[in-house]
């Protein structure tokens, strides 16, 4: 049976088979049972590579040891509200604080990570935030919610997300709608983030 360890573009956790490209975690989630019990445990919510240094933790979700979570891409793991891993992609890391510095002023990881906790948890509910904005404007591989699901913003299209990839295209409309992804990483996306870890799932590319 699939562990509730693949997060959303709206941060939340669910059940699937398919693990997805980027790996991730924030903190201890889950109790001796291997069920969810919290959203997260700390502000440092981290993106990370598959693979690093050959390291292996089997099973998952081992009592007291932090919660593995597994993204679709890196777009989603934006769209959560997560960023890159300081240590396993220290390249991808000097770089977004780099980008990061420039856009917004905040210098070094607990700066970034309290500015994001502040713009990625709605205060009322202590879910995932969602802001009015313009689409038009946004760049590729920011999130937007469509009729209730996620999609992502590629060239004049929104595609819908799924756990397995996307899944359906339509025209990009005009006018207002909910934004998902963080307005900082928003901006990030905006100055031309590129990473090591794949940004965009094959099946954006997909006809």
């Amino acid at each position: 049976m699939p562990l509730q360890n693949r997060v959303t573009p709206l941060g939340d956790l669910i059940a699937s088979p398919a693990r997805g490209l980027v790996y991730g975690n924030r903190g201890c989630l889950h109790d001796d049972e291997r069920r969810i019990r919290r959203r997260f445990q700390v502000r440092r919510w981290i993106a990370c590579r598959l693979e690093f240094k050959a390291r292996r933790r089997s099973p998952l979700m081992q009592p007291g040891k932090y919660t593995e979570l597994f993204f679709l891409d890196e777009a989603t793991a934006f769209a959560a509200g997560h960023r890159p891993c300081a240590e396993c992609r220290r390249e991808d890391y000097d770089r977004f604080t780099a980008f990061w510095r420039e856009l917004h002023g905040d210098v070094g990881a607990d700066a970034i990570d309290l500015r994001l906790h502040a713009e990625r948890l709605d205060p009322a509910t202590r879910g995932h935030r969602v802001r009015e904005t313009g689409l038009e404007g946004l760049p590729d591989g920011v999130f937007v919610l469509r009729n209730g699901v996620p999609h992502v913003v590629l060239g004049d299209r929104l595609l819908a997300w799924s756990p397995e990839g996307y899944v359906a295209r339509e025209p990009r409309p005009s006018g207002p709608g909910p934004l998902i992804t963080p307005p900082s990483l928003v901006a990030l996306l905006a100055s031309g983030w590129t990473s090591a870890v794949p940004f965009l799932h094959p099946s954006a590319g997909a006809d």
